[in-house]
């Protein structure tokens, strides 16, 4: 042989050329082959395995870098190429070196590739099938069986080939198997790998070949020993147990076919019982010892062949493998780190938990732990197959554990648990989180809980769920409400619907665990916690309720209803309803607030129209009492509350509940069908009791959400339901409706009577008599507005019930409160008015007809009615702010004619009616409400005299009638027109029995620090006198009884009781003592006295001018309204600063000297520092300003020019227009009083010029109407007040003193 051409020199030159080409590459050289040369030196035992396997190499070379060349040479003669391939194949029994006969193995692979000949393969396996008959002993034919294998690779086609025309091949095989080379066997094992692998060879094989092989196939792996032989088993095994008949004879094949010491060592450790079980079927055992080796590779694969085992009946396998105790090693193999061994082992167990056998032997129990070990490692891997694998195992361990074996008996494992089903829940993967949430809902089982219950443990989960169930990236609807599809979508059990759907799920056995835990009393408390420690915080059943509760409101009926807009599901919608109908049992105190937020939100509409889309026709049961369990705890709820809206009475709600009970589960129409439904007449040989009760249910229905916003047809057509269901019911002689369905039927057809036509008289007579057929309206009643204009907007139910229904309107009131606290709540400015009150008045603006019906309860009616009647009118007269001719003709001769009735009684001696207190009032709101008099007609005066008279008549101490009647009396003085006053006063005056009732009071009335009833009467008592003072100095009246009054005793008040005492009685008081100073002192009504050191020395020369005021008490007012200056109390500032000018005033006409020695004194200058170091709103308050011109006009000397400056620079940084009415009047008095008086100093010409400029801009601006003041009225509680007797008077005003 030269070089490496395949050429034997020694042989070549007997060969035909023609078996000999040069077989080389352009530029690599010649390479020479020679096919004869070849054969011999393959055939030759005399050549050695060097020169063979250079001229295998040779060979292969050519085949690999020149295909089809030799092909072509040994395709010249078929008899040739047969020969050259048998000479290849008996290299594999006659050469030793393994590196040749891998060559050999190769290029024989090669070539038959090359060729692509099916006589060639046919006869490489005839001529190995005639090797293995011809030899008596299969030593040395592994090479062989490894080529076969490598064959079988090469060609997968042949694998067909030999299950059909080779069976005898197969058999020898077979045979082969019996011998004890391992590595025979596992070659041999290879190829029946491969065979087994293909498709359809299972089918051809003989059956009792496929189970001898079955047999040898235990046997060999019972006893293998090499890793090899354990793998290429395993991979036969895998391959058979594919077929369900091949694992049926691989688990029914006797275990006495292995040999007797590889049954003690695969029986060793095992039960008694188990025994005789483990001899009949010897694969779990021998999976078993592959579960206890070490090696990861053949764990892998002895779980996969259990699942291979257990897929094909789990119910026929289960049982062996769990007697084998298979489950407890699986169980401890779940520590390891693969994913394929722990997705493997996962599916085995998975498989064993259908058979009963796996939780009665207590397997369960025993892997639980190594489960969730497991769990929480694989959670941490990124193979999420794995994590639903175990998700899904310990979702069925939970659910198929039977109910008397506890799996978690302590806090510890429940928890390590549930952090496990709550990471899985966090998942990025939805189908893993899916599968999480499913294990949760299995986890929430009652007899799942430990001892105590772990409920911060189930708040979490449940809250996790619900959280991560709100955060899906749910897909927008793609229709509009109302086009509902009725079957849902088939990948419901996927993506986000699928998650969707498992959170409901196990939200609803949270909700029912809870119910459970709520029932049982031991499960409420924690049984470990001593007796004599108190629990710390809120119960935890409690908590979890409530967390409950608030993942219903804020995350599950946001996720649904988004849910249900997309892709509705009647599953879905099942385990909704249930869940929101677990709510009214776990926590009832708060399901009134809780059922009115769902019936607002439309929940009502939502369950109804998917209830007709899923059940019409009796589809989904399940769904449809769920949801009617829903709607009748939630409208039982809704009704039964006392909620201001709806007056129900508690017999009302048993015969309710039963009505929703037996016609919701008929109720499966659309809504537009139920105006057909509604206007259905029975059938005349039918029982109209089904066909009626589901009306009166819908007339609920539409009651409650009506009620709550929700317009579930519109207001015509229901209007038009309810008048015929009505007259249907009488035209058929039935009974009557129930009170309950008459109200719901009331309530409607007052609601949408706003938009439908007026009824004719037929309906209408229907409709009263039904309504009469009730044995008491109250019953029916319905507090609300439409309820009102509905009854007064017919005559004839109007006579029938129109007082009835306004007492009970007005006698309905959540929470009765005092009357002072009731009237001074509702008078005070700011406040919203009362919406009962408010819709009352609206009925007086349609129907002033009913202010007499109101009258006469006032009149009539017991205190609180009669209150609630005159809170009505008060309401309405201020709301007309000026009572209307029309208005006033209705009212006054009616109030004048109780008057007259309650002046006769009393003349009779019967005493004061009741009713008095609420009349006097009303007289007062009318007062208060009543434009400026322009004249006072008889009717004035006669009531003037009847109140004059019955408050002579009154008990000094009758503190709620005197107070009406004085504040009365006080402000029609003020009211009167001009011409009218002196008629006023002198009729006031003329009766001696007010003015001693004005004495008494004086004198009985005390000061306190709050406004009072005998507090209020003293305050209006010194305005009521001043007034009079007033206008008798102003007229010159008559006056034939006077009142004494002790100067000394007001100072005194004024000067050490001002911090004890209300400041509106304070400011009455200076308002008394500023009328008596403008009559300096001497007026007919008044006997003004010093006190009783007035007589006691001789008097000097000033005080005998200021008598019998004296100047010691001069100047102790004088400090005392410097001090109330400083108050900042609005009224109070406005009446002192006016007390104080009446009091210059009157020292300056008395003695110039006094008046210029009190203005002088050092503490003036120290309030003016303060009053304009305070503030530019404190420095331009009218009552400053007012203060500052009367110390200009008495040229006191005190007011300096920069405080003139600081005052003009005020003003010029708020700017003119920003000043209101009474601040710009008070300064065109400064600067009238600046330009025109004589000042020392006097102000600088700078400030002379700025404060002329700024009289000019105040010429300029629009004069307010200031005038309008003397007639306005405020009630501060039960007092009214005249504002021109508080506000700042000005020179030239009415009431100030030049």
């Amino acid at each position: 042989m030269n070089g490496v051409d395949v050429v034997y020199e020694k042989f070549h030159f007997r060969h035909d050329p023609k078996w000999c080409e040069d077989m080389g590459q352009p530029g690599n050289g010649e390479l020479i082959i020679c096919v004869a040369c070849v054969i011999e030196m393959m055939e030759s035992d005399s050549i050695a395995s060097v020169r063979k396997s250079v001229a295998l190499s040779g060979i292969s070379r050519v085949l690999k870098d020149k295909p089809g060349a030799l092909k072509e040479l040994l395709l010249q003669d078929q008899r040739v190429c047969l020969h050259f391939t048998a000479s290849l194949l008996r290299m594999l029994h006659t050469v030793v070196d393994p590196a040749t006969l891998e060559q050999a193995m190769q290029v024989l692979v090669q070539l038959l590739l090359e060729l692509q000949s099916e006589q060639s393969v046919q006869f490489i396996l005839n001529e190995i099938h005639i090797l293995l008959c011809d030899q008596s002993s299969v030593k040395g034919f592994l090479p062989t069986f490894t080529f076969l294998g490598k064959l079988l690779d090469a060609f997968p086609s042949l694998t067909q080939c030999l299950s059909s025309n080779h069976v005898g091949l197969l058999e020898q095989l077979c045979s082969v198997l019996l011998y004890p080379d391992e590595g025979l066997k596992a070659s041999v094992f290879y190829v029946w790998q491969r065979l087994w692998g293909a498709a359809g060879v299972a089918q051809s094989l003989p059956t009792p070949l496929r189970d001898w092989l079955c047999t040898l196939l235990l046997q060999t792996l019972a006893n293998a020993c090499s890793p090899l032989l354990t793998v290429n088993c395993l991979g036969v095994l895998k391959e058979l147990l594919k077929l369900s008949e091949v694992v049926s004879v691989l688990m029914n094949r006797p275990c006495d076919l292995l040999p007797s010491d590889a049954d003690q060592s695969l029986e060793n450790d095992q039960e008694p019982q188990s025994t005789s079980q483990a001899q009949r079927c010897p694969l779990p055992l021998i999976l078993k010892k592959l579960l206890l080796s070490g090696d990861e590779t053949l764990q892998v694969a002895s779980a996969q062949c259990i699942a291979a085992v257990l897929v094909h009946s789990p119910s026929q396998y289960c049982t062996p493998f769990i007697q084998a105790d298979v489950p407890e090693f699986l169980f401890e193999r779940l520590s390891c780190g693969s994913e394929v061994l722990l997705w493997s082992i996962y599916s085995c167990l998975l498989l064993l938990t259908e058979e009963p056998q796996f939780f009665s032997k207590y397997h369960s129990v025993y892997g639980i732990e190594s489960l969730v070990r497991s769990l929480k490692e694989a959670l941490r891997l990124t193979n999420q197959e794995v994590q639903r694998q175990g998700l899904l195992l310990l979702t069925e361990v939970l659910e198929r554990q039977p109910v008397g074996v506890h799996l978690f008996p302590s806090g510890p494992g429940f928890v390590a648990v549930a952090e496990v089903v709550l990471a899985g829940v966090s998942s990025p993967c939805l189908k893993v989180a899916t599968q999480a949430a499913h294990a949760a809902a299995a986890l929430l089982r009652a007899d799942h809980q430990s001892n105590p219950v772990q409920y911060e443990e189930l708040e979490k989960l449940v809250e996790a769920i619900m959280r991560r169930c709100s955060e899906l990236p749910l897909p927008a609807s793609s229709r509009r409400r109302g086009s509902l599809k009725g079957p849902e979508p088939s990948s419901q059990d996927s993506g986000a619907g699928g998650f969707v759907l498992q959170a409901l799920v196990c939200f609803l056995a949270a909700c029912r665990l809870a119910e459970h835990c709520s029932s049982e009393p031991g499960l409420k408390e924690n049984v470990f916690t001593a007796p004599s420690r108190p629990s710390q915080g809120p119960d935890p059943l409690e908590s979890m309720c409530l967390c409950l509760l608030r993942c219903c409101d804020t995350l599950c009926i946001p996720t649904v209803t988004r849910q249900c807009e997309c892709s509705p599901s009647a599953q879905m919608l099942q385990h909704f309803f249930s869940s929101l109908s677990c709510q009214f049992s776990l926590l009832p105190s708060f399901m009134p607030s809780f059922a009115v937020k769902l019936a607002s939100s439309g929940v009502f509409r939502f369950a109804l129209e998917h209830k007709a889309v899923f059940c019409t026709g009796n589809r989904n049961p399940s769904l449809n009492a769920a949801c009617c369990g829903f709607l009748q705890r939630l409208s039982v709820c809704l009704l039964s509350q006392s909620a201001p809206a709806v007056c129900i009475h508690p017999q009302d709600c048993a015969e309710m509940e039963a009505l929703l009970q037996s016609g919701l589960p008929s109720v499966r129409c659309r809504l537009c069908d139920w105006p057909a439904l509604l206007c259905e007449a029975p059938a005349p040989h039918c029982d109209p009791a089904t066909p009626r009760a589901t009306q009166y249910c819908l007339l609920t229905l539409l009651h409650l959400t009506l009620q709550y916003g929700d317009r579930l047809l519109p207001d015509s057509t229901v209007f038009s339901c309810v008048v015929t269901l009505l007259c249907s019911v009488q035209e058929q002689g039935e009974s009557p409706p129930p009170p309950s369905v008459l109200r719901s039927a009331f309530y409607l057809l007052s609601v949408t009577q706003g938009k439908s036509p007026s009824l004719d008289r037929a309906p209408l007579q229907y409709i009263t008599k039904a309504l009469c057929s009730s044995p008491s309206f109250s019953s029916l009643y319905t507090h609300h507005p439409p309820l009102l204009h509905f009854i007064f907007h017919y005559p004839e139910l109007a006579n029938h019930f129109g007082p009835q229904v306004l007492e009970l309107w007005l006698s309905h009131r959540p929470e009765a409160t005092p009357q002072s606290d009731t009237h001074s709540k509702k008078i005070e400015q700011g406040q919203e008015a009362d919406p009962d009150v408010t819709h009352l008045q609206a009925l007086l603006e349609k129907n002033p007809s009913v202010i007499l019906t109101l009258l006469g309860m006032v009149c009539t009616r017991e205190a609180p009615l009669a209150e609630r009647a005159l809170e009505v009118l008060e309401g309405f007269l201020h709301s007309r702010r000026g009572c209307e001719a029309n208005l006033e003709a209705l009212l006054r001769p009616t109030l004048l004619q109780v008057l007259q009735q309650v002046n006769l009684e009393s003349s009779q001696g019967t005493g004061v009616g009741g009713s008095l207190p609420v009349v006097l009032r009303l007289l007062c709101l009318m007062q208060t409400s009543s434009s400026p008099e322009n004249h006072m007609d008889g009717i004035h005066f006669k009531l003037l005299y009847q109140v004059s008279n019955l408050a002579a008549k009154l008990k000094a101490s009758d503190t709620e009638c005197l107070l009406p009647a004085f504040s009365y009396l006080y402000c029609s003085l003020h009211l009167a027109p001009q011409h009218c006053t002196h008629t006023a006063v002198s009729m006031l005056l003329c009766n001696t029995g007010l003015m001693d009732q004005l004495q008494a009071t004086l004198h009985l009335a005390s000061p306190s620090p709050s406004l009072s009833g005998p507090s209020a009467l003293l305050c209006c008592s010194h305005l009521l006198l001043s007034s009079l003072i007033t206008l008798q100095h102003a007229h010159a009246a008559q006056v034939h009884r006077s009142i004494s009054l002790d100067v000394d005793s007001v100072v005194h008040a004024l000067f050490f009781r001002k911090k004890t005492t209300d400041s509106l009685l304070l400011a009455s008081s200076l308002r008394l003592l500023q009328a008596v100073l403008d009559v300096d002192l001497e007026s007919p009504v008044l006997c003004v006295g010093g006190g009783p050191s007035a007589g006691k020395r001789p008097l000097g020369e000033t005080d005998s001018s200021l008598y019998p005021l004296g100047s010691h008490r001069a100047h102790c007012l004088i400090t005392a309204l410097y001090g109330l200056l400083l108050q900042k109390q609005e009224l109070l500032l406005n009446v002192t600063v006016n007390c104080l000018g009446s009091l210059l005033g009157f020292l300056q006409r008395r003695s110039q000297s006094t008046a210029q020695h009190v203005v002088c004194q050092p503490w003036t200058r120290f309030l003016l520092d303060t009053l304009l170091n305070s503030g530019d709103s404190c420095m331009l308050h009218p009552a400053t300003l007012s203060l500052l011109t009367l110390l200009f006009r008495y040229d006191s000397g005190v007011l300096r020019d920069p405080d003139l400056s600081q005052v003009l620079d005020a003003v010029e940084r708020r700017g003119l227009k920003e000043l209101g009415a009474n601040t710009a009047q008070a300064l065109r008095q400064l600067f009238t009083q600046l330009q025109c008086g004589v000042i020392c100093p006097p102000p600088t010409e700078n400030n002379r010029l700025r404060a002329k400029t700024l009289m000019k801009s105040l010429s300029s601006l629009p004069l307010t109407s200031i005038d309008n003041l003397p007639t306005s009225i405020m009630r501060v509680g039960e007092l009214s007040v005249c504002l021109s007797d508080f506000t700042v008077k000005t020179p030239g005003h009415p009431g100030s003193q030049s």
